[in-house]
């Protein structure tokens, strides 16, 4: 009997890819994946500590759930609710203590245990497991089932050993971790034979990757990379997310090189401050950033970059303030992510003296903002008129049109027919949006056939 499973994957996107794994270990004992929570027999919230409020938001869910289980209980049948991944981590028993229906909590590094966990149940009880165990998680893991499309997720490298004094990862994610490199180029290659086309690796601080190769020697993000662009099938690969104190010259080179590393960085700086950036223990100064920035831009000039941003970090002045907008005005970013800073229980920062004011807060991210965003928009107009090739991921909005993503990890959207999801197609940029372009075929033969030219 086939048993419905619904996970709720918020945050990152390495919770999108254990999200994937989830439904992978549970598939071989009866579970399929359903869109909703209603009629589910499992659901699972996978969740992240990074944004505000993380927690308080998975409890808003829970008691939505609530209800639904209340339901299925009504109806003689058993709704299994577990709440996993970083806000697990941190909270587990708090979790169990405040919400009494929640029949599992586990966290990150043990979501390999899930059909161990339910059958215990089945014995009574909950479950809460949180260890951070020796035993690599990753060798315990079916092979990939299905794929979401021809873009997916490898997650290479976990955890995080730089502490930044504002950052939870350390504590939920536990110490930088790296696969070894056959294990990544067996998943990613059963990938492909399901038919993704391109492969974001994944890691907290993906480029402090050292695996080891197939001598016992460790090689870095630059290394693997090489490797992989030798899988036939496998088009495209991006990256994320990448500590600037990791990006090595092999990587750097590795932009140069490989023609199927996407032209595009995220790299972030969080202040353009030196003093705040020393507060926040992120071991690089501003200038080290730029002078990083040019040797990537050097290798690869069409690169785009995108970083994060928080603004009002205790004791932030107004100059350091002043201080990330010049940094932003200097480099240029096509694409960014800025937050006013929010404390994390049990991190550093939380406890620090000179807290700043909320409306100050408030009035320095607009201003940031105002400049980011004038950014993205003005390297989306860049665009017009130019040509590159796009792989069309899913259908669009409208009838007859494709969703892709560009070289630079912009969305595209073109009319093209359905059977074109999963070709890389050339198209030409007729219209840009603040955070997307509209394009026109160029000419394509996907499969053998040919597009004709379709105005958009």
């Amino acid at each position: 009997m086939t048993r419905k499973l619904f996970i709720k994957s918020y945050g990152c996107q390495m919770n999108a890819y254990d999200s994937t794994r989830m439904a992978d270990v549970m598939a071989p004992h009866g579970y399929a994946l359903t869109d909703t929570p209603e009629g589910a027999d499992m659901v699972v919230l996978n969740t992240c500590h990074i944004r505000e409020k993380a927690a308080e938001k998975v409890y808003s869910e829970l008691g939505r759930l609530r209800t639904l289980k209340s339901d299925k209980a009504a109806q003689g049948e058993r709704m299994v609710i577990a709440v996993a991944g970083c806000v697990a981590q941190a909270e587990g028993e708090e979790i169990m203590r405040r919400v009494d229906f929640v029949d599992i909590v586990l966290g990150p590094q043990v979501y390999h245990r899930l059909p161990e966990m339910v059958a215990k149940l089945g014995r009574g009880g909950k479950v809460l497991d949180t260890e951070f165990p020796a035993i690599d998680k990753f060798d315990s893991l079916p092979k990939p089932s299905a794929a979401q499309g021809p873009t997916a997720f490898l997650t290479v490298q976990e955890g995080c050993d730089k502490f930044c004094t504002f950052c939870v990862v350390p504590y939920t994610r536990g110490a930088e971790y790296s696969r070894p490199v056959a294990q990544i180029e067996v998943e990613a290659r059963q990938l492909v034979d399901l038919g993704v086309r391109e492969i974001t690796l994944l890691g907290q601080n993906v480029n402090a990757y050292h695996g080891a190769g197939s001598d016992g020697t460790a090689t870095g993000l630059g290394g693997l990379i090489r490797k992989l662009a030798q899988i036939d099938g496998l088009k495209r690969l991006r990256y994320m997310t990448s500590h600037p104190r990791d990006m090595d010259d092999d990587l750097i080179a590795a932009h140069a090189d490989e023609e199927k590393l996407m032209p595009f960085l995220h790299l972030p700086v969080q202040s353009g401050s030196d003093a705040v950036l020393d507060a926040m223990n992120r071991g690089h100064t501003a200038d080290d950033y730029r002078r990083l920035v040019a040797r990537i831009q050097t290798a690869r000039p069409d690169i785009a970059l995108s970083s994060d941003f928080i603004v009002g970090y205790p004791g932030e002045s107004d100059s350091d303030f002043e201080a990330t907008l010049a940094l932003v005005r200097d480099i240029g970013f096509a694409q960014s992510f800025s937050f006013k800073y929010s404390p994390r229980p049990g991190t550093p920062a939380a406890s620090a003296r000179k807290q700043v004011a909320e409306e100050v807060m408030a009035e320095r991210l607009e201003r940031l903002q105002a400049i980011l965003n004038e950014q993205t928009s003005g390297f989306a107009r860049s665009l017009l008129g130019k040509s590159f090739d796009v792989l069309f991921e899913r259908p669009g909005r409208y009838a007859g049109q494709l969703i892709g993503r560009s070289p630079h990890l912009q969305p595209v959207h073109v009319f093209a027919p359905e059977h074109a999801i999963g070709d890389i197609v050339p198209v030409r940029v007729t219209e840009a949006m603040p955070r997307s372009v509209t394009a026109e075929l160029v000419m394509a033969r996907p499969n053998g056939g040919q597009l004709a030219m379709v105005a958009s």
